[in-house]
């Protein structure tokens, strides 16, 4: 792998990350500090029948689980897991090692929104036992054996996600939040201003018209201006880090 910015120079999935100094970040905030991480094709597209597999790659996968290694929490909306078929978030023992070495739980906290409570229970995730969850949720449902978090917006389609993300700093502890889409929950954390760094990779495909959504979902009141970080490239795939906003 190839660092092109800001220091030209080979180096492993392991070291790109190793330590993105996240924690220090979240010190002056009453919420987490989010950073969101996403994967496209050249021209935009975010899956390609229904599923990110198709459009990622071996590096790809090692850069993301690099940033669920360093993080309290990781947030994907109910309809992302559902077609992930998320299981549990860390397995590899050296992950597990060096997440105890910071001072992390061998497990983040999962967390979800959905204002009905309608989740996939079927899949892995939601069996496993070590796996913890957190449901930011509106006034209605139940989900029985789930922590809920009840965080109704101004009217029944929407969601409070800054009241959300206070009270997972609050009650859960969660100082570091790694979101992983999908595009419509990336949209709504962006409306309100809480996503401070995106995590971008970009695969040099072409996918075309079609049903496949773009990276966002959702409509923004005014663009966010992004500032590069860094950038990695191998065979093809380019991986950039930004911060969001001013």
């Amino acid at each position: 792998m190839r660092r092109l910015i800001p220091e030209p120079g080979e180096v492993s999935a392991e070291e790109a990350y190793a330590d993105l100094g996240l924690e220090r970040r979240a010190e002056s905030l009453t919420r987490p500090y989010v950073i969101a991480n996403m994967v496209m094709t050249a021209d935009g597209r975010a899956s390609l029948d229904g599923r990110t597999m198709a459009i990622s790659s071996a590096a790809d996968r090692e850069l993301f689980h690099a940033l669920r290694e360093q993080v309290d929490a990781v947030m994907a909306g109910s309809a992302t897991i559902a077609i992930e078929n998320y299981g549990r978030l860390v397995r590899d023992e050296a992950r597990l090692r060096r997440r105890a070495e910071r001072g992390l739980e061998a497990q983040p906290l999962t967390v979800t929104a959905s204002r009905s409570l309608e989740l996939p229970r079927d899949t892995p995730l939601f069996t496993d036992a070590e796996s913890r969850i957190v449901v930011l949720a509106g006034d209605s449902g139940e989900a029985e054996g789930l922590i809920v978090e009840r965080v109704p917006g101004p009217d029944p389609r929407t969601l409070d996600l800054m009241a959300g993300m206070e009270l997972l700093r609050e009650r859960h502890g969660v100082r570091t939040l790694l979101l992983e889409g999908g595009p419509t929950l990336l949209a709504a954390m962006l409306e309100v201003g809480l996503v401070d760094e995106l995590f971008l990779s970009i695969a040099p495909l072409l996918a075309g018209g079609g049903p496949e959504p773009a990276i966002l979902e959702g409509p923004l009141r005014e663009p966010a201006g992004l500032r590069l970080l860094s950038l990695l490239e191998d065979e093809g795939f380019l991986f950039a880090r930004y911060a969001v906003g001013a």
